[in-house]
C-alpha cells in the first residue's frame, strides 16, 4: 500500500490513544512508544511531528484487560479536537462484543470525525469505531478470530481479515490493521503519511519492525463454521476432521449422508460456506502447514500425507491458500533451531 503523503504542518499532529477497560496493554503501549519516539529518541527528523496522549472518559489509573493499570493522561471531555484517534485492540469476552456499552466514547470518535479528525483502530478496536456508523458499507479489517463475530455484530461493514491494513471514508481517514501485531503497520503507515517514507524507514529500523507484505493469509487458521443448524452436516464436517485424507472424502460424506448427492452438496456449501471438496482441501492445507511447521518431512511427502499424490498440484493449491509456497511457508512458521530442545 502506497500512503498518501500529507502537506507537511508546523506544529506536531495532535494523537489521542484511547484507553478503555477492554484494551490490550501492549498494543495501546506499543503505539504510543512508537509515535512517541520523536520525542525522546535520536532520528534524523527536524522537528517533533506528532504529540501523543493516552485520552479516556476520566483521567487516573486504569486497570486494562490483562490486569496491568496504565494512566489516563486526559479525558475525552477536555479534547476538542484532535488529528488522530487510535482504538487500540480489546480482549473480546467469550460471547462478543455487547454494543453500546460505551455512548460517551462513540459520541465523541464521531465528533473528532466531524472535526476532521483521522480515525484508526488497531485489532478488534474496530468492534467499537463501527459503532460510529462511519463504515456503513466500506470496507474494514479485524483479526481473523473475531470476524465472524464482527459479522454478527455489523453486518453492514464490508470485512477483510486476511488484511494487514484497510484505508477508508472520503478522505482516507478511517484506517484499521488486522490481527495482533500488524498495528506495526498501522504505525509506519501513519508516520509514512504524515511524516515522510524516511521518517518510517528510520522507525521500522530502530524498532525492528516488519511491513507484513504478504498480508495476513499465511498466519489465518482454518475453523470450519459449527453454528449453522444442519445437524446431517455437522455430523459429515465431525466425520470429515478424521477422514479427509481419504480418496474420494466428498462421494462418502454423501453415501454416509443418506441424502442426494446434489441435495447434500447444496446443503453443505450453504451452511458452511463452502462447497464440500473446498472445505476438504482447506482441512488439507491445515494438515499440511502443521507438518511443515514441526516436521522436517520433505515437501512431496508431506503431499501424500496430506491427501494428494501430486506433488506439483499441491505445490499450486497451497500457495493459492496461503499465500506462500511450502518451502517459504516452513521457513516463515517453524520454531528455530536454537528455540528446540
Amino acid at each position: 500500500m502506497n500512503p498518501r503523503v500529507e502537506q507537511v504542518k508546523a506544529d506536531p499532529r495532535h494523537v489521542s490513544i484511547l484507553a478503555l477497560p477492554d484494551a490490550v496493554i501492549s498494543t495501546l503501549t506499543g503505539i504510543y512508544d512508537v509515535l512517541n519516539a520523536f520525542s525522546f529518541m535520536d532520528l534524523p527528523v527536524p522537528r517533533n511531528p506528532f504529540m501523543v496522549e493516552i485520552v479516556g472518559e476520566s483521567t487516573g489509573p486504569l486497570q486494562l484487560a490483562s490486569g496491568v493499570p496504565i494512566s489516563v493522561q486526559r479525558e475525552i471531555g477536555q479534547v476538542q479536537a484532535t488529528d488522530i484517534v487510535i482504538v487500540p485492540s480489546f480482549l473480546l469476552p467469550a460471547d462478543g462484543w455487547t454494543k453500546g456499552r460505551y455512548p460517551e466514547l462513540v459520541a465523541w470518535l464521531k465528533r473528532m470525525h466531524q472535526g476532521g479528525a483521522v480515525l484508526c483502530s488497531a485489532c478488534s478496536g474496530v468492534f467499537l469505531l463501527a459503532e460510529t456508523d462511519l463504515y456503513f458499507g466500506r470496507d474494514a479489517t479485524v483479526h481473523f478470530g473475531y470476524a465472524q463475530a464482527f459479522e454478527r455484530t455489523h453486518p453492514t461493514v464490508r470485512i477483510h481479515p486476511e488484511r494487514v491494513l484497510t484505508v477508508s471514508g472520503d478522505r482516507d481517514e478511517l484506517v484499521c490493521s488486522g490481527a495482533s501485531m500488524s498495528w506495526h503497520d498501522m504505525a509506519l503507515y501513519l508516520i509514512a503519511r504524515f511524516v515522510g517514507a524516511t521518517a518510517a524507514h528510520e522507525i521500522a529500523r530502530t524498532f525492528a519492525l516488519q511491513w507484513h507484505q504478504d498480508g495476513l493469509t499465511p498466519y489465518m487458521v482454518f475453523d470450519g463454521r459449527r453454528d449453522h443448524g444442519d445437524a446431517e452436516i455437522e455430523d459429515a464436517q465431525k466425520w470429515l476432521v478424521k477422514n479427509f485424507t481419504l480418496a474420494q472424502p466428498v462421494e462418502e460424506m454423501v453415501k454416509r449422508s443418506r441424502l442426494a448427492e446434489r441435495t447434500f452438496k447444496r446443503r453443505f456449501t450453504q451452511a458452511t460456506g463452502l462447497a464440500p471438496l473446498a472445505y476438504v482441501q482447506r482441512l488439507r492445507m491445515e494438515e499440511a502447514k502443521r507438518r511443515l511447521e514441526r516436521t522436517d518431512t520433505a515437501v512431496d511427502e508431506i503431499s501424500w500425507q496430506a491427501g494428494y499424490e501430486d506433488p506439483a498440484f499441491f505445490r499450486r493449491l497451497f500457495k493459492r491458500t496461503t499465500g506462500l509456497a511450502p518451502g517459504a511457508y516452513r521457513k516463515r512458521f517453524r520454531i528455530p533451531d536454537f528455540a528446540r530442545s
